[in-house]
């Protein structure tokens, strides 16, 4: 029994030297990972939560908008963008809204937005439509080149063929027949043959000078 005694109290000897050494490191440590612990689980939490008060001021920018309701609209698409820019609702209120200024004949809002929209979103889909938009309106205000350039960086396939196309309006805009058939070309190259469009595009093509191939 005395011996079993010294053994613990050896142990106990030990334990205490080690904690007087390491005590402080041990708590400082634990007290790191409850700190990180709490703070992921609050940076969690503020992402859902930001993502449901972001879905529901999307929603009332759609009902507005349905409603003709301008002013409403946009103030809540100024709320997604402002404060919920790293969601993806901020991005497709750009477009929203932007779409509604074109309508309103205000292409400098639209530009704006559209810009915001096509450098903000982490969508390609997003990003690519905000470019095509954005080519548009800047074509509607005859700033060709610089329609040229927001058409000019990579894409997705699926949108290959209004890239082609809309490069083409631009290109005919500026007078360029030969540049604008090639674009028309490419477009019509990537249409499926049940594709509507593929009609329009081909009376582009035939409006400069001989048929799609």
């Amino acid at each position: 029994m005395a011996t079993y005694d010294l053994d613990e109290q050896e142990r106990l000897d030990e334990l205490k030297a080690w904690w007087k050494r390491w005590g402080n490191l041990v708590m400082i440590g634990l007290a790191v990972a409850i700190a990180a612990a709490a703070g992921w689980r609050y940076w969690q939490n503020r992402v859902a939560t930001q993502s449901l008060e972001a879905a529901a001021a999307y929603e009332t920018l759609t009902q507005s908008l349905a409603a003709n309701d301008a002013k409403a609209a946009r103030e809540a698409g100024a709320l997604l963008i402002d404060q919920y820019k790293t969601t993806p609702y901020a991005p497709r209120a750009a477009l929203l809204l932007a779409r509604q200024n074109a309508a309103d004949k205000d292409l400098k809002s639209a530009q704006t937005q559209l810009e915001w929209a096509a450098a903000n979103s982490k969508e390609p889909a997003i990003k690519d439509l905000a470019r095509l938009r954005l080519a548009g309106v800047q074509l509607d205000q005859k700033q060709y080149d610089a329609a040229l350039k927001t058409l000019s960086g990579t894409h997705s396939d699926a949108f290959g063929f209004r890239f082609h196309d809309l490069r083409g309006d631009v290109l005919l805009a500026q007078g360029k027949q030969a540049e604008a058939r090639t674009a028309y070309a490419a477009a019509f190259d990537k249409l499926e043959k049940d594709n509507p469009y593929r009609n329009i595009v081909e009376l582009k093509l035939d409006a400069l000078g001989g048929a799609a191939k």
